[in-house]
């Protein structure tokens, strides 16, 4: 099952306090990216935020989830009405994939 494209369009408008929000439709789902570097996928409706501590430490409830069969297990994120607390989780996320990087 897809995601709906209306749908994947207010999950990217709720983390735009983070930087520059886009998405690129990847096997049915949606990749989501801020400033160009991959922090999650929305997969049947759903967020999905890749692991890292500092977004552990943002978070104030944990559920780890996989977004496919044979993915690595996510973050699933359920209350995407918080921009407030979903641009800080990317914020927080970006920083921390661009340090992994970098190594």
């Amino acid at each position: 099952m897809s995601s709906n494209s209306n749908l994947v369009q207010y999950i990217a408008d709720q983390c735009k306090g983070a930087g520059e929000i886009t998405t690129r439709k990847m096997f049915g789902d949606y990749g989501i990216y801020c400033n160009g570097q991959i922090f999650g996928l929305i997969c049947d409706d759903k967020l999905y935020v890749k692991q890292t501590e500092t977004g552990r430490a943002v978070l104030q409830r944990i559920d780890l989830q996989k977004p496919y069969e044979g993915a690595k297990d996510h973050f699933y994120i359920e209350d995407i009405d918080n921009a407030a607390a979903l641009s800080l989780l990317v914020s927080e996320t970006c920083k921390s994939l661009s340090k992994n990087k970098k190594k």
